[in-house]
């Protein structure tokens, strides 16, 4: 089941050009989909509940607040990953906002 999502998951890293960012990015199954990993640490995934992206608390509040984004739950009564948004399917479709929002993930997840 995982293999449609990791195909899926490198193709938009591809389409996004994100690859020749300086930063080392890997694709891995991972709950039945997959994730993105950049550095080594998990920053994104592609799940059958949607696109996921684990970012910092501004942006993420404004997104659940404004709609453009769900708490990420992967079983109905799991517990919610508090530092990720499920992008809604407008935003997940709109691939500059994808882009930027990668960008902001990669930043955050990265030690300083």
């Amino acid at each position: 089941m995982a293999e449609p999502y990791l195909g899926q998951l490198g193709d938009l890293i591809d389409e996004l050009k994100l690859g020749g960012v300086g930063q080392s990015l890997e694709c891995r199954h991972f709950f039945g989909g997959a994730a993105l990993y950049v550095e080594g640490r998990i920053c994104a995934s592609l799940t059958p509940v949607g696109l996921a992206l684990k970012l910092p608390p501004t942006p993420r509040e404004a997104m659940l607040a404004d709609g453009r984004g769900r708490a990420l739950r992967y079983f109905p009564k799991g517990k919610v990953k508090k530092e990720y948004v499920v992008l809604s399917e407008a935003v997940a479709a709109d691939l500059p906002t994808v882009r930027e929002l990668l960008e902001t993930s990669f930043r955050y997840v990265q030690p300083e």
